[in-house]
């Protein structure tokens, strides 16, 4: 739900019960616009981060330390100077807005006890972290903004702090039956709209989750609701309003396909379906961290994979083109026995055929037809025959050589078809790996040059682990070579492996145990196999599964290519409902 004033609550009331009552031990400045404060409480060591960057402004406690620059910025060293050393005594948020209030005791110069706030705003472009004394004069700022930026509001040093302009919006905290209901009745747009155009720190996706949950219209106004629906809207935004004063929140992350596509304190209800997955967080902070993470991660592999998923899709479109080019090339070859039965008739008949003739006709003694054979007259039978003959072998010749080279390209196209599966499948830098690595030892790309000693080698991927909900270890396999180890050195005999029947995937062992697979079992991981495959958006794929001691490997096959002929199969959906992952 974005950083709204409902997350700023959530990370307000964890903060306020870690950080309060804790001694500021260290703060640095990493980046011209963030903050790392090192506060110690009831012997627990809390790292507080705080950025004010316009495009990712975040506040939460964190366990990642980062390095102090060698020369400490300004901003920082004046924080060092004042309230280094001193105590938090209050985190506060007014009202709902997207601003956290830290009050912090120390001693100045002198010896006296004075209290200083250093604020962050979480607005956007417009965030900043400003100190000011207990008056609310500003001190300074990480981001100074002087009249010439804004006519609004300077944030400069010596100038009173006040927070911006709301547009006269309601405080939700406040709210109750009726003054929610004045309210929203003149609230100009649909339901959405007023609800996040008339309240402080609402976001539109927390504006539609109230709405999902009162089972209301919001394609029109509060006042053109009938009143059981307005009636329910109310008792949730009130309802939500008073667990929030309470500090009753639910951090949940909700991802699509292992992308983390929404967050929130409050339940996100409205994604409890698939092909969503909705997890729910320990603490707000912990929320923010994976999600940020996941994002981060996300979009850092599929830069990476950019450049090798196009030298894959690069290599695929040339070798279809040469498979389709071989292919019409077997179709020339079709026609070699026509040639040789020329041969062998006119061995037999060619006798018959006056001196000059240009055809001979005779019956074909393999078909009982008549047939028709064309003559070159200039020469003699015999000689026809030699020179249909040659026709033959040569066609011959060349339908084995193609034989050959339609199947080596079969393969290359499949391998290729799998790595670009499996790159679509890559979480880190260490799957991407792997594949590097399998397309640079069959020839796709270049290989580099012999390690250096002393140079780090890149990392080994591990395969998938789930624990189905009957207790069965299943692995996943990310690409060739993982699904090549997995079937033929990790699995035994007695184990189960299901694989996408004729799509690009992975291969999914069962460990068994010598346990009796449950229905559930063979469903779960059905479905394990149907989501790590080409067909993972498909809304059923069918999935082949047999006994480990029934697949073979075909001699020079590729990496992760088997063979079987005892197998069973089922449809399944790509869910990974009931299964858990073990990292």
């Amino acid at each position: 739900m974005a950083f709204d004033g409902i997350t700023t609550a959530g990370i307000a009331a964890q903060l306020r019960e870690a950080l309060v009552g804790g001694g500021i031990s260290r703060i640095i400045q990493p980046e011209k616009d963030e903050l790392l404060i090192t506060i110690k409480n009831r012997k627990t060591q809390y790292l507080l981060l705080m950025s004010a960057n316009a495009s990712l402004p975040l506040i939460y406690l964190t366990d990642t330390k980062k390095e102090a620059p060698m020369t400490a910025p300004n901003f920082c060293m004046l924080l060092r100077k004042h309230i280094q050393g001193g105590q938090i005594t209050a985190v506060t948020q007014p009202s709902l807005e997207r601003i956290i209030e830290l009050e912090i005791l120390h001693r100045d110069e002198l010896g006296d006890l004075k209290t200083k706030k250093l604020i962050i705003e979480l607005m956007g472009k417009y965030s900043n972290i400003i100190f000011t004394d207990d008056e609310d004069q500003i001190i300074d700022s990480i981001k100074r903004v002087p009249s010439s930026v804004s006519s609004v509001r300077e944030v400069l040093p010596g100038r009173t702090y006040f927070i911006p302009e709301t547009q006269a919006k309601a405080d939700p905290l406040a709210a109750d039956d009726a003054s929610f209901r004045r309210i929203m009745s003149v609230a100009p747009g649909d339901v959405v709209k007023a609800l996040y155009n008339s309240f402080t720190g609402l976001s539109p996706a927390a504006a539609e989750e109230f709405l999902y949950e009162a089972e209301a219209e919001g394609r029109c106004g509060f006042a053109e609701l009938p009143e059981n629906e307005q009636a329910a809207l109310t008792e949730v935004f009130l309802t939500h309003m008073r667990q929030i004063r309470e500090g009753l929140f639910t951090p949940n992350i909700v991802s699509l396909e292992d992308d983390p596509v929404e967050f929130g304190v409050i339940a996100c209800k409205m994604y409890d379906h698939p092909p969503y997955v909705r997890r729910v967080y320990a603490s707000a902070s912990e929320m923010i961290t994976a999600y940020y993470g996941a994002k981060e991660r996300s979009t850092r592999i599929r830069q990476k994979s950019a450049d090798l998923r196009h030298i894959v899709s690069t290599a695929l479109d040339r070798t279809n083109k040469k498979f389709q080019l071989q292919e019409k090339q077997m179709q020339s070859t079709e026609k070699r026995d026509k040639y040789r039965i020329y041969g062998e008739m006119i061995n037999a008949f060619g006798y018959s055929a006056p001196e000059g003739s240009t055809e001979l006709k005779c019956t074909n003694y393999y078909t009982d037809e008549p047939i028709t054979v064309p003559l070159d007259p200039s020469i003699s039978p015999s000689e026809n025959a030699q020179k249909y003959f040659a026709r033959y072998n040569k066609l011959k010749r060349t339908a084995e050589a193609l034989t050959e080279q339609i199947e080596e390209t079969r393969n290359d196209r499949d391998q290729l078809a799998a790595c670009l599966t499996a790159i679509d499948l890559a979480e880190n830098e260490s799957d991407l790996s792997d594949i590097r690595r399998e397309l640079s030892d069959f020839g796709f790309i270049q290989k580099k040059g012999p390690v250096k000693k002393g140079a780090r080698r890149e990392a080994k991927s591990s395969p998938y682990m789930y624990r189905s909900s009957d207790g069965f270890t299943m692995l996943v396999g990310k690409n060739n070579y993982q699904n090549e180890e997995l079937s033929f050195k990790i699995a035994d005999g007695n184990d189960w492996w299901f694989h996408a029947k004729g799509a690009p995937g992975s291969h999914v062992i069962v460990k068994t145990g010598g346990r009796e697979m449950t229905d559930r079992a063979y469903e779960e991981a059905g479905a394990l196999a149907a989501y790590y495959s080409s067909e993972r958006k498909a809304p059923k794929v069918e999935i082949d599964y047999t006994l480990r001691r029934n697949l073979r490997k075909k001699n020079g096959g590729k990496p992760g290519f088997v063979i079987y002929h005892t197998n069973y199969s089922l449809m399944a959906k790509p869910d990974l409902t009931g299964l858990t992952r073990v990292d």
